[in-house]
């Protein structure tokens, strides 16, 4: 049977995973996300200290 014979097939899932991961992968990526997600509210939030009563 020659499915049971992993020599051939470990070289074919490894050299796929790889072609995958490298090439594939960053390609795939950029489409799903093509812009940096931006902030919609861009108002500027006014954060002044607390001051503490008891210091």
């Amino acid at each position: 049977m020659p499915q049971l014979n992993l020599d051939p097939w470990f070289l074919i899932l490894c050299s796929t995973w790889l072609t995958y991961t490298v090439i594939l992968q960053p390609k795939i990526s950029f489409y799903l996300l093509p812009n940096n997600p931006v902030n919609k509210n861009n108002k500027l939030i006014n954060t002044n200290p607390w001051t503490w009563p008891w210091t």
